[in-house]
Order: C-alpha cells, then sequence, then structure tokens
C-alpha cells in the first residue's frame, strides 16, 4: 500500500529529529535540490538522450534519484512547516480554475 504524503512527511521528520539539527537551512536545502534535480536531469540524458549509457544507469536510476530530490523537498517542506497535501491540492485548483482551458484537451 502506498504511502500518503503526510506519512511521508512524517516518517521523515521523526528520521530527522533524532539529530540535534534535524533540517539543514532552508537555503542550503534549496541548493541540494538543485544538485538533486541536475541528477535527475542526467539520469534522464543518458537514457532518453544523447549521453552515452554507464552499465549502471538505467530507470532503476532514475527511480533513486527522484526518491533522492522527494526527500529533499519533503525535508525542506517539513521544516518550513508545509503540508505538501495542502501545497498539492493548490496546485490543483490553479489547474482546474486558471489554467483549465490553457491547453488543448484530448479528443475522445
Amino acid at each position: 500500500m502506498a504511502k500518503s504524503l503526510e506519512q511521508m512527511q512524517e516518517e521523515i521528520d521523526i528520521w530527522a529529529h533524532q539529530f540535534e539539527k534535524p533540517y539543514f537551512s532552508p537555503l542550503s536545502m534549496v541548493a541540494t535540490m538543485a544538485e538533486e534535480l541536475g541528477e535527475v536531469a542526467r539520469v534522464v540524458n543518458i537514457i532518453y538522450g544523447d549521453k552515452n549509457k554507464k552499465d549502471s544507469e538505467t530507470l532503476k536510476s532514475l527511480e533513486e534519484e527522484l526518491g533522492d530530490l522527494m526527500f529533499t523537498i519533503i525535508c525542506l517542506a517539513n521544516e518550513e512547516d508545509i503540508s505538501l497535501s495542502n501545497a498539492h491540492e493548490l496546485k490543483l485548483s490553479k489547474l482546474y480554475g486558471r489554467d483549465n482551458n490553457r491547453f488543448n484537451k484530448a479528443k475522445k
């Protein structure tokens, strides 16, 4: 069974609070996110782009890199006391409201 965003945030928060300083500063976490996104981009370029692939770089690597990026996003949200579920709902309200007719829809 898949974990909810709330469960993931709580699990990481419990883990992080075993340390004296549970989270890095927001600025450091954003820099880490940029690093992790670069690693996601590198793997995608290897799998789908023109970059030569190493034997160890597969879709499994992409899964791992996305997990690293997601962990960092959750850490930043936890440090800033932001519910990612609420952030998701805010985004959906924009998509279904303001952006509802922004893109051509598939024909059924």
